[in-house]
């Protein structure tokens, strides 16, 4: 018969997805495209702002100029989707960091046997960490439309909330593996 692995594969499966979702939500946080806006009456056809939860950048495609730092004049950073997520997103990278942590002390391929027990804690560290950055992305997609915009403009989803999005589902699923792993510790 084959020989047992020494790493549980629900292990393994926690720890690809676990920082890769940590990845995904880490670029969404800090990247400025939460949404953007284009057709903005009274500008030209290819300026588009793209407004994140930290800054607001302005680009015209036709030349790819970009310029960040762009004042809020509509009063985007006061509305309370944006300053929940500016919240719960690094709350969310710190409890994501932590639980990693957490499973890798608990895995340590270099020893004999992985300590189950510490592997399905850090399942239910990460979980929370993923519905913490679930909620914010969720909450703004839900209200997208309703954030203060240019009237007459075109709004768009933008790459950091589907990476942000992508990454608490991938953070979620990989706590699920790793809380797999308290079936050992039941076993034992």
């Amino acid at each position: 018969h084959l020989p047992k692995m020494r790493t549980p594969a629900e292990m393994i499966v926690g720890l690809v997805l676990g920082p890769c979702g940590l990845l995904l939500t880490l670029t969404g946080t800090l990247s400025p495209n939460w949404r953007q806006v284009s057709l903005i009456p009274d500008q030209p056809l290819d300026i588009i702002l793209e407004q994140g939860i930290w800054d607001i950048c302005r680009e015209r495609q036709s030349t790819h100029d970009r310029l960040c730092g762009q004042p809020d004049e509509m009063g985007y950073f006061t509305q309370v989707p944006v300053r929940v997520a500016q919240g719960l997103m690094p709350t969310s990278l710190v409890l994501t960091f932590l639980g990693l942590v957490v499973a890798a002390l608990g895995v340590r391929c270099w020893q004999k046997e992985p300590r189950h027990l510490l592997t399905g804690v850090a399942g239910l560290v990460l979980l929370p960490s993923g519905l913490l950055s679930l909620i914010p992305t969720s909450w703004y997609t839900h209200e997208l439309w309703a954030l203060p915009a240019p009237a007459g403009s075109t709004l768009v989803v933008g790459y950091s909330l589907v990476l942000s999005y992508l990454g608490s589902c991938l953070e979620i699923l990989g706590a699920l593996a790793l809380t797999l792993s308290f079936h050992h510790c039941c076993k034992e």
